[in-house]
């Protein structure tokens, strides 16, 4: 017998994903498959995007001061999160179903693009680029730029990285599970030691980097005109 592969938009396959984890072991069968290169398992990523804060978490927003705006929010965790501590903050999500889990726990969502006017634009103090995030349209650089736009002149833009070694490397991607596969989308990934080239394209320098528990990240703010960019690099213990 022979089984038909289903196409399936991104947006709805993503949604069927995030509804797949109140499924015993629902998160072991979703994949990323990248154009003319591998299939990565996305089991660890949808657990950790569809679960509560860690301690890696806490420590990031410890870090994003005032006001946050959470793009690529997802189910919502930090921003749940922010919520419960009584911050203000939003997320930002393509997905409805990924907006409406984040609104149902308590925190404020909206469903668009993050390259549509979103309240607040040039006022926000934190924004931040989670879980990778900083790969959404496949071009680090705009849309950096477009952070930069959203932060007021002495807002921070908080970035999760790739591990070093990365570089910068644009893809299409696409989501699967079993014979179903999502459309093709762009995705970039950047490692962080090479976070500086589109952040300095942005109007952004980067003042430090971070490690904990096998993530990376860095903090980026406006750059000072006829100021050459100074980078503090720290190392957490997981």
């Amino acid at each position: 017998m022979s089984l038909a592969i289903t196409d399936v938009p991104t947006t709805d396959l993503y949604a069927v994903a995030l509804h797949s984890m109140n499924e015993p072991g629902g998160h072991r069968r979703w994949y990323a498959r990248y154009e003319g290169g591998p299939r990565r398992s996305l089991g660890e990523a949808l657990r950790r995007w569809c679960g509560t804060v860690d301690a890696t978490d806490q420590d990031l927003l410890a870090r994003a001061p005032g006001a946050v705006l959470d793009l690529g929010c997802g189910p919502g965790r930090l921003v749940i999160e922010l919520a419960r501590q009584g911050r203000e903050s939003a997320g930002v999500d393509t997905s409805r179903v990924a907006v409406r889990l984040a609104r149902s726990a308590g925190a404020t969502a909206l469903c668009r693009s993050i390259f549509d006017p979103v309240p607040g634009e040039g006022r926000w103090d934190t924004v931040l680029l989670a879980d990778g995030n900083v790969g959404i349209g496949g071009d680090p650089a705009a849309l950096l730029a477009r952070c930069r736009d959203l932060i007021g002149p002495t807002g921070r833009v908080l970035v999760e990285l790739d591990p070093p070694g990365t570089g910068l490397r644009s893809n299409r991607v696409r989501l699967e599970r079993g014979t179903q596969r999502g459309s093709w989308f762009d995705w970039a990934h950047v490692g962080v030691d090479a976070v500086d080239g589109p952040a300095a394209e942005a109007g952004l320098h980067v003042t430090e980097t971070w490690e904990r528990a096998g993530r990376s990240f860095a903090a980026l703010v406006p750059a000072p005109e006829g100021r050459a960019d100074v980078v503090r690099r720290v190392g957490l213990a997981s």
